[in-house]
């Protein structure tokens, strides 16, 4: 079985278990250990991979990392393990800086069994990193993630491959972030960058204001049109006549974005319905379609085909489950009340698929 589907189908397993998951101790077994398992080391192998390593740091003896693996007698990762349902910090983080210093291992990583943070000596020798060079989250991945990930299985593992392109990873991911940010709330630097370029008044506040508005439209005019030409492009090669009509579908489907805020919590309950349907569909087709009144969860980002509705806008959730492409708003307590409708969300996607 190769990395990616071991990968996965401990992705699968994890919806179902991680209500159960009350304890750092609980995490380790039900999905850290099977996660070092499939990167092709033996658990069961002390000689291997060491649990309860001790790093003595300074005068602090008796300090132990959860993991530690070995490979031809050498250290080559550590493992700080954190509950399930902690959130990863710098408090964690610096916990394994100090381990990190006190033995030869040039990599670490910070887990809670769902995000994995990779960290190394990019900066400065010896001496691990703020910030992680690659983060993996298990339930929410990309299949070129598996290519960084593989990496670091014990066939594969080579310290000078993996630390060649770790300072790229790093700092192609920071950028992605701040693209990101800047993309959806710009910053007045990033308008600035533009409007000095076009406009040859003085940039007062009220023309960085009206410049703010005029970069977010033209984001979201120039991502639609990248859309659509793709699609356009898809389509001329696989049914020429329903080209110009499926286009403008598309285009007609788009709502005018202004004034949409995507909650935290909406973009949880998409990831939840991602990990619950990554059993029966490529998780690439689930996507989500945020409008004013409700946060729709879409299958191939197609408006005629709706998995499901969230409606957190108010105090009180809901989830609008759909069944023959009719609604039902039920009631909810918190994001995690997702997992129940495991059912409907798996039996609404296969009506899809089944056609």
């Amino acid at each position: 079985m190769d990395l990616i589907d071991k990968i996965k189908d401990l992705a699968a397993r994890i919806p179902k278990q991680i209500e159960h998951i009350q304890t750092e101790e609980a995490t380790k077994n039900a999905f850290i250990m099977p996660f070092i398992s499939a990167l092709g080391y033996d658990v069961f192998n002390p000689t291997e991979v060491i649990p309860e390593f001790t790093a003595d740091v300074g005068t602090k003896k008796g300090e132990k990392v959860d993991y530690a693996i070995k490979k031809d007698d050498d250290i080559i990762i550590l493992i700080e393990c954190k509950w399930s349902g902690a959130d990863l910090h710098q408090d964690h983080a610096s916990q394994l800086f100090r381990y990190f210093s006190a033995t030869e291992a040039r990599f670490a990583i910070l887990t809670n069994g769902i995000d994995y943070e990779f960290y190394s000596d990019i900066d400065e020798p010896n001496k691990m990193d703020s910030k992680p060079f690659f983060t993996f989250n298990i339930l929410d991945f990309q299949d070129h993630q598996i290519d960084e990930l593989k990496k670091f299985t014990k066939s594969a593992f080579s310290l000078d491959d993996i630390l060649n392109t770790a300072s790229t990873l790093k700092y192609t991911g920071a950028i992605k972030k701040i693209l990101e940010e800047e993309l959806t709330n710009p910053t007045e630097t990033f308008v600035r960058f533009f409007a000095s370029q076009i406009f040859d008044g003085r940039l007062t506040k009220p023309v960085i204001e009206q410049f703010t508005q005029i970069v977010k439209e033209a984001r979201k005019q120039f991502i639609n049109e990248q859309i659509n030409e793709r699609l356009t492009s898809a389509l001329s090669a696989n049914d020429p006549p329903k080209t110009e009509t499926a286009v403008q579908e598309v285009v007609e489907e788009q709502e005018d974005d202004r004034g949409i805020v995507t909650t935290d919590e909406e973009i949880e309950g998409y990831h939840v319905i991602k990990s619950i349907l990554r059993e029966i569909v490529e998780v690439s087709r689930v996507t989500m379609r945020d409008t004013k009144s409700y946060c729709g969860i879409l299958l191939d980002n197609n408006n005629r085909k709706p998995i499901c509705r969230l409606h957190f806008n108010h105090s009180q959730k809901y989830i609008g489950v759909i069944s023959q492409k009719n609604e039902e708003r039920i009631a909810i307590e918190s994001v995690d009340c997702l997992y129940k409708y495991t059912d409907q969300l798996k039996s609404t996607v296969l009506e899809y698929e089944q056609g």
